[in-house]
C-alpha cells in the first residue's frame, strides 16, 4: 500500500494518473461524438438516442460520477505536474524549442482549463438547458439546432474543438509514454493513433454547428 502511494505521489505516478484517466475521457469523448452524429439520421433518431441515455438513470449517473471523478484526478494531476516541473525550473529558457515538445504539447497549459470551462457551458447549454432560451427537455435535436442557429455559440463550439482537437492529439501521443507503450517498433503508431483520434473527434463535432448554420 506504502509503494502504491508513494508511486501515485511520484512524477510518473501522476503521468500515469494522467494517461489512465485519460484513456477514460478519451472514450468518452469518441462515443459522445458518435452518438451526436445521429443528428445526420433526423430528429426522431437523435431523440430516440436521447431517450435510451436517460432511460436508466441509475446507470446514467454512474457513469456520470466516473467521468466527473476521471476529470478531476486528471486535472489535478497536470495541475501537479505542471507545478512541479515549474518549480524545477524557475528560470525559463532563452530558447526552448526540444523536437518532442511541439504547438499542441505548449498549449496544453491554458488549453485544458479552457476546455473544462467550455464543459460547464456545454452542460448548461444542452442538458441543462439554463443557457439555451429555446430549451426544450427530451427536444435534443430542437436544442442542439436552436443553439447553433446562434453563430456566437457555434463559434464558440468549433473553437472549443479545435483546442480538443490540439489537447487530444497530443495527450494520446504521451500517455504512450506515460504507459510505457513507447517502443520504437510501435512509434509511427503512435502519431498516427494521436493525429487520428483528434481529426474524427474534431472533424465530428465541428461537423454538426457548420451544418446547422449553413
Amino acid at each position: 500500500m506504502q509503494k502504491a502511494v508513494g508511486f501515485l505521489s511520484s512524477t510518473l505516478g501522476k503521468k500515469v494518473l494522467m494517461a489512465v484517466t485519460g484513456i477514460i475521457l478519451v472514450g468518452f469523448v469518441i462515443g459522445h461524438m458518435v452518438g451526436n452524429m445521429q443528428i445526420y439520421l433526423g430528429a426522431e433518431v437523435l431523440n430516440k438516442y436521447g431517450e435510451l441515455l436517460h432511460s436508466n438513470q441509475k446507470l446514467l449517473w454512474a457513469v456520470r460520477l466516473v467521468l466527473l471523478f476521471a476529470v478531476g484526478v486528471h486535472i489535478v494531476a497536470a495541475v501537479q505536474v505542471w507545478l512541479r516541473n515549474r518549480a524545477a525550473r524557475p528560470v525559463k529558457y532563452r530558447v526552448f524549442r526540444p523536437p518532442a515538445v511541439d504547438y499542441a504539447a505548449r498549449t496544453m497549459a491554458w488549453s485544458g482549463p479552457i476546455i473544462a470551462f467550455f464543459i460547464v457551458f456545454h452542460l448548461l447549454d444542452l442538458t441543462v438547458g439554463s443557457a439555451n432560451p429555446n430549451y426544450i427537455r427530451g427536444d435534443v435535436y430542437h436544442n442542439v439546432v436552436a443553439s447553433f442557429s446562434q453563430p456566437l455559440v457555434a463559434g464558440v463550439y468549433i473553437v472549443a474543438n479545435l483546442l480538443l482537437a490540439f489537447h487530444l492529439y497530443h495527450g494520446v501521443w504521451s500517455l504512450f509514454q506515460s504507459m510505457g507503450w513507447d517502443h520504437a517498433r510501435f512509434g509511427p503508431l503512435r502519431r498516427v493513433a494521436a493525429v487520428a483520434v483528434a481529426v474524427v473527434v474534431a472533424a465530428g463535432n465541428i461537423s454538426i454547428p457548420l451544418a446547422v448554420l449553413t
